[in-house]
């Protein structure tokens, strides 16, 4: 993932801003980590670069397949 998505991408349940966390970068790609959301609490990993912003339920039955 770029790092310069960070401007436009923002929490897929409320809209607020996502913070990175934990991260790994290689130039300007950030390969992983984490996004966090202050105003409701949820954290959003970033493997191999793809950022997950899959609902909180919806990316727990996610990681549970793989």
């Amino acid at each position: 993932m770029k790092k310069k998505l960070m401007d436009i991408l923002v929490c897929p349940m409320c809209k607020g801003e996502l913070v990175l966390e934990n991260t790994q970068m290689q130039g300007e790609e950030i390969i992983s980590g984490s996004l966090y959301c202050r105003a409701c609490d949820e954290k959003y990993p970033i493997q191999d670069g793809i950022p997950r912003l899959l609902p909180p339920l919806r990316g727990r039955q996610m990681e549970r397949k793989h």
